[in-house]
C-alpha cells in the first residue's frame, strides 16, 4: 500500500532562546498543503522570505546546521527537522521571529510535544520515497568519518561515535523502526566538551547555552578556580567542581544519550534531502558537515535515477537530424562494424541514436546459432559510437578527430536485445569536456524498457596524420 504525506491539522507556538546567538525567538508550526515540503520563514525580516529545507540552502555546519537563500538565514534547524522526520511529517511551515531555532532543552523533545499537539493528519498525495538500491558512501579519511546507504526492506540507522574519551568511550545508537524515534531518539540531548567552552564562546557561539541544554563533558578534573574563570568568562552561573564526568542539571536520559543525540542530528539533517529514505543509514563519528554532505550524494542518486527513468520518444516517421551517410562523415567506423544507423536528436549535452538490429547482423551466426542475441559487448559499443556522435557534433571539422574509449564504469544489462528489437541510444554528458576528456551516461531502450546502462570516459584526439 502506497504510503500518504502528512502535515498538521493545526498551527501550534513554542519560543526560546537561541543557543549560539542567544536571540528569543518565536516559532510557529502551520499546516502546509501537499507537495509543499518543509519551509523555513523569516517573519522578522522585510518581505518574510521564505528558505526551503533543502541540502543545496546549507551555508555553514559549525556546531549546527544554518540554511540560507537570498540573503535569509535560519540556524539550528536539524533538531526541529529531526521531530518532523520522526513522526513522518512532509509538508510544514515555519515562521519564526530571528535567526535560529530556539534549543529549547538542546533535544528535539520539545518538537516533537508541539508538533503531536498540532495533530499530524494524513493527506490524499502520495509520498516520494527513495529506495537505495546501491550503496552510497561518503567518507572523510583524515577524519575518521563514514556514512553510508545500503539496500534494506525499510529505513533504519546506526551510529557509532569515538573521541577518544575516557567519559565518553565508544558509543553506538541505532534505530530501527521510525516509529521509535519519540521514545528512544527524541530526548537525546546535545553535549560539549569542557575544553571548547572557551573557543566555541570567542567565536561568537553558543551565547544561549547552559547545563539546562546541553551537557557538559569533564575530560579531567577541573580546578574550581578555572570552572569560575570559565563561568564568569562566557556568562553562565558558577557550578561546584567535581571529578571528570558529565556536567548537566537534569540526570541523563539514556546511558548512551551522546551517540543517540548524534543520531537525532543525522535523522534531522537527511531531512534536507527533500524525501524519506528506504534503506539502512550506517554513520561513524557522523557530525553536520559529514552529515550534509552525504545528503548532497543521495539527491545526487535520487536525481541520477529519476533521469535514467525518462524513456526517450522515438517517432520512426520523423526525419532523422543525422541519417546514416552523415554518420559516416563524423564516424570512422563502417559496415559490419559500424552500430548506430540513425540520429534522432542532438544538442550539446544529449544525443539519441537508433540501432535496428536484425537477422542478417553477422554475430547472429555465432551468438547464438539457436538463441539469437546481441553482444552486450556490441550495445556497449553501439553505445560508445553515438557518445562519439555527441563529442563530434561540437566540432568544426570531425574527420580531423578520433575518440578513444578510456573506461567503461557500472555497466548493467537489464534485458536481452534480439533480432526484431529497435535500440534507441542515450548518451548524456554528466560533466563539461576538459582537456579533451569526456565523462557521459550510456543508456540503451527497447521500447520503454531499460536494456542497458552504464558510465564512459573517453578522450578525443586529433589525428595524427591532420598536420
Amino acid at each position: 500500500m502506497a504510503l500518504k504525506q502528512k502535515t498538521i491539522s493545526k498551527s501550534v507556538t513554542l519560543s526560546g532562546t537561541g543557543l549560539h546567538t542567544g536571540a528569543e525567538v518565536i516559532v510557529t508550526f502551520h499546516p502546509a498543503p501537499e507537495n509543499h515540503g518543509v519551509v523555513f520563514q523569516r517573519i522578522d525580516l522585510p518581505d518574510k522570505p521564505c528558505v526551503k529545507a533543502c541540502a543545496e540552502f546549507v551555508i555553514d555546519t559549525a556546531r549546527n546546521t544554518i540554511i540560507e537563500d537570498k540573503g535569509a538565514r535560519i540556524g539550528m534547524v536539524e533538531h526541529s527537522l529531526s521531530a518532523m522526520a520522526g513522526l513522518e511529517i512532509d509538508n510544514i511551515l515555519v515562521t519564526l521571529t530571528g535567526p535560529e531555532m530556539p534549543i529549547l532543552d538542546g533535544s528535539a523533545r520539545n518538537y516533537l510535544d508541539a508538533l503531536l499537539t498540532a495533530a499530524p493528519v494524513t493527506q490524499m498525495a502520495e509520498r516520494e520515497i527513495f529506495e537505495i538500491r546501491e550503496p552510497i558512501v561518503y567518507s572523510d579519511e583524515e577524519r575518521g568519518v563514514e556514512i553510508m546507504a545500503l539496500p534494506a526492506d525499510d529505513f533504519n540507522v546506526s551510529v557509532m561515535i569515538d573521541y577518544n574519551s575516557a567519559v565518553l568511550g565508544n558509543q553506538f545508537a541505532s534505530l530501527t523502526r521510525i516509529s521509535d524515534y519519540p521514545a528512544q531518539i527524541a530526548a537525546a540531548r546535545t553535549f560539549v566538551f569542557f575544553r571548547e567552552l572557551e573557543v566555541l564562546w570567542r567565536s561568537n557561539l553558543i551565547k544561549g547555552g547552559s547545563l539546562d541544554n546541553a551537557m557538559v563533558i569533564l575530560e579531567r578534573e577541573v580546578t574550581q578556580t578555572e570552572l569560575d574563570r570559565v563561568a564568569d568568562l562566557i556568562g553562565k552561573p558558577r557550578v561546584m567542581a567535581q571529578a571528570q564526568g558529565i556536567l548537566s542539571t537534569t540526570k541523563l536520559e539514556f546511558s548512551n544519550e551522546p551517540a543517540r543525540h548524534k543520531l537525532l542530528d543525522l535523522i534531522g539533517d537527511l531531512k534536507l534531502i527533500g524525501v524519506p529514505l528506504k534503506g539502512k543509514v550506517i554513520a561513524t563519528r557522523p557530525g553536520h558537515c559529514a552529515n550534509v554532505e552525504f545528503a548532497k550524494l543521495v539527491k545526487l542518486a535520487i536525481k541520477k535515477e529519476k533521469t535514467r527513468n525518462i524513456v526517450p520518444s522515438y517517432d520512426p516517421n520523423a526525419a532523422p537530424v543525422y541519417d546514416i551517410n552523415r554518420i559516416m562523415t563524423m564516424l570512422p567506423h563502417r559496415p559490419p562494424f559500424l552500430l548506430v544507423d540513425k540520429i534522432i536528436d542532438v544538442t550539446d549535452i544529449m544525443v539519441l541514436g537508433v540501432k535496428n538490429v536484425t537477422m542478417n547482423e553477422p554475430f547472429f551466426v555465432g551468438h547464438f546459432p539457436d538463441e539469437p542475441v546481441m553482444p552486450g559487448v556490441l550495445i556497449v559499443e553501439a553505445l560508445a559510437q553515438c557518445g562519439g556522435i555527441l563529442v563530434m557534433h561540437a566540432v568544426d571539422n570531425p574527420k580531423e578527430y578520433s575518440t578513444y574509449f578510456l573506461k567503461i564504469d557500472n555497466v548493467r544489462f537489464k534485458r536481452k536485445v534480439v533480432p526484431g528489437d529497435t535500440l534507441v541510444l542515450k548518451m548524456e554528458l554528466l560533466e563539461p569536456v576538459r582537456r579533451g576528456i569526456v565523462r557521459m551516461r550510456a543508456q540503451a531502450f527497447v521500447g520503454e524498457q531499460l536494456a542497458t546502462e552504464g558510465e564512459m570516459m573517453a578522450q578525443v584526439i586529433r589525428n595524427k596524420e591532420i598536420k
